[in-house]
């Protein structure tokens, strides 16, 4: 709201308000317009531009999401959002590549490609000089070739290695541990070969293949089967190549630790965290990856901490008071897959989760009951199931409910509402089962 100050007159002139009749255009204080003077011209600009992204998006999605990725790539919350977007609308991101990538985002073959300029540690030098050499002298078809063809006062030591650990070079060789082992070799080798060449010394093999470069037969036996090599070793891990994708491009691409979770997360929370400031229910549940930890001491000297965590849509903040930290803090490890129960707190314009408890998702467990139609449809039966849970559930009820009812071939999943979790798997399958209901219990992974 706004207080007008003073009323200046200008003299007559056209006014074009948004069609309110009574109301029309107020300078004030320090040059200020009042709201209400939002113009027709204004809106319908708005709207135009509007239109036109929403064409865009309609008809040309791949292009639109990848220059939406590329205008957007300094913030990294954003570009999560719109990988989760992309995800969405089935469009498939592929990481970077060193034989196809670009500078930005780029569609190719049905799928939005990472740019170089999306990799830490891969300056506007090196992207210049990876794409001059791919351009003039044809795709790398090796590590050693790579590092002998480019020019590595551009592409240093700690360029290739990020371009390795993100996965830049995995269309050549998949090993990536293998390839920082080989890296430690190849690149004094190719440093050496450089010299020789500024100096005019060239190699035997080099002048009998013609020269470095090409795709052709001779290149590709240009004297780079002669690279030192080190011995074979197994790859690194799979959660340890997401760790160093999420270190240097912000974010998980060739895969994400909460995907193979993603149908049995949505029994435990429906709600995503891109919807978190949404919910009218202060309640919610959400499986996320822990991203960070910072531990603070209170004035009273009680630790607590403020998580960063993410799951498929986005990251936000979760905050754990001492009292809850006790109970907890030994699950709040870095890279740790935890199910958060919390509550939603907006301040001003942000939106945080209170952690009230939280559990690594290996230990968390579903309680399936398999349903027929006709104890369904039987009010004595209904009965009956809501009593025995209730029996068992309680304010810190963590175990889920799902009901399955089977009929025929068709088969229908029914979510328990939070009321009805129990506490104790095991004692209420126990119960269910003396009532004449058919239970499993089964673990969330």
């Amino acid at each position: 709201m706004v207080k007008i100050m003073t009323r200046v007159s200008l003299g007559d002139a056209k006014v074009y308000d948004i069609g309110v009749e009574r109301d029309h255009n107020f300078t004030i204080k320090h040059g200020f317009i009042a709201a209400n003077c939002f113009n027709k011209s204004h809106s319908t600009a708005y709207g135009y531009v509007t239109y036109q992204t929403a064409y865009l998006k309609a008809n040309y999605p791949l292009e639109y999401m990848a220059a939406l990725l590329t205008a957007n790539s300094g913030d990294t919350d954003k570009v999560q959002k719109y990988i989760a977007t992309c995800v969405s609308m089935g469009i498939p991101i592929d990481p970077p590549d060193i034989n196809r990538s670009g500078v930005d985002f780029t569609p190719v073959d049905g799928k939005v490609l990472f740019g170089f300029s999306a990799v830490r540690n891969v300056g506007h030098n090196a992207i210049a000089c990876i794409l001059e050499t791919r351009e003039t002298t044809g795709e790398f078809t090796s590590l050693a070739n790579f590092c002998d063809r480019v020019d590595l006062r551009a592409v240093n030591r700690r360029t290739l290695e990020s371009l390795i650990c993100c996965g830049a070079f995995d269309k050549i060789q998949p090993n990536r541990q293998q390839l920082m082992r080989d890296l430690e070799l190849i690149y004094d080798w190719a440093q050496s070969r450089a010299k020789d060449r500024a100096i005019g010394q060239g190699n035997l093999l080099d002048l009998l293949g013609g020269g470095f470069g090409g795709t052709g037969s001779k290149a590709t036996n240009n004297g780079f089967e002669s690279a030192p090599k080190a011995p074979a070793v197994l790859d690194f891990p799979d959660q340890e190549k997401l760790r160093m994708e999420k270190e240097l491009l912000g974010f998980y691409v060739s895969d994400h630790p909460l995907k193979a979770l993603k149908q049995s997360a949505s029994v435990l929370g429906p709600i995503n965290l891109a919807q978190m400031g949404e919910q009218d229910d202060n309640l919610m549940c959400v499986v996320v990856m822990l991203n960070n930890v910072k531990k603070v001491v209170t004035k009273k000297g009680d630790p607590m901490a403020i998580l960063q965590i993410e799951d498929l849509t986005t990251q936000s903040e979760a905050v754990v008071f001492p009292k809850i930290y006790e109970r907890i803090g030994s699950l709040l490890e870095v890279d740790r897959r935890l199910i958060i129960w919390g509550k939603i707190e907006r301040r001003d314009e942000q939106t945080q989760l209170i952690v009230e408890d939280a559990e690594t998702v290996e230990t968390v467990q579903i309680l399936m009951l398999e349903l027929a139609p006709e104890q369904v449809l039987a009010i004595e039966e209904r009965d009956n199931l809501r009593n025995v849970l209730k029996d068992y559930s309680g304010e810190r009820a963590k175990i889920p409910v799902i009901g399955i009812i089977q009929s025929g071939n068709n088969r229908a999943l029914v979510r328990f509402g939070k009321q009805f979790w129990v506490q104790d798997s095991h004692t209420a399958a126990q119960a269910l089962q003396n009532a004449k209901f058919t239970v499993h219990v089964r673990q969330l992974v």
